[in-house]
């Protein structure tokens, strides 16, 4: 697993060994950026269940201004923060061991709108997508948000969460990856 474009394109990151999390693969995330725009200027990225933290050193090298990772594995923290300093985005990235059910409250208290919304729990759960109807009924989320979710290719995501409408659907083996737009 590595960072695949931008500033910081070819550093290898780490991952938690394990079941705990689920690494997205370079595959999956460079699709994922072909079709959300692969560079950006500026903005808010947010990554909930953040296990590695791929999905928002990705973001950060692809020109977004700051992240927040929200895990709460104390292992999985550790790893995102050697990551961070790995790719010297130890600024940039805001690292909280909480439960992704409280980075709402978090992230109001920033005051600041998020460009991309990453959802990827480790378990095939469906509460934990609705997350992204939270965020966009707390206006949470900039007019021109995305928002990602991957998924256990047999989960069947809703259409849309409040005005975010799904965009596309792709399958990678066993994962799927839903993308909402409003």
């Amino acid at each position: 697993m590595r960072v695949v474009a931008g500033s910081r394109k070819g550093i290898p990151l780490k991952s938690l060994q394990g079941t705990d999390t689920r690494p997205t693969s370079d595959k999956v995330k460079e699709s994922i950026f072909n079709i959300i725009g692969p560079y950006f200027d500026g903005g808010v990225a947010v990554e909930l269940f953040g296990g590695s933290g791929s999905l928002s050193l990705e973001a950060l090298s692809r020109g977004v201004d700051e992240a927040f990772i929200f895990e709460k594995n104390a292992k999985a923290c550790a790893i995102i923060k050697a990551n961070a300093e790995k790719c010297r985005f130890t600024e940039e990235l805001r690292i909280h061991r909480a439960d992704a059910r409280n980075a709402e409250k978090v992230l109001q208290a920033t005051q600041k709108k998020v460009k991309l919304l990453f959802i990827d729990p480790p378990y095939a759960e469906i509460a934990f997508y609705d997350l992204a109807r939270d965020f966009a009924e707390a206006d949470l989320l900039t007019d021109n948000a995305v928002i990602v979710c991957e998924h256990d290719k047999q989960l069947v995501l809703p259409e849309s969460y409040a005005s975010y409408h799904k965009i596309k659907s792709s399958v990678y083996g066993n994962s799927a990856v839903s993308i909402y737009e409003k």
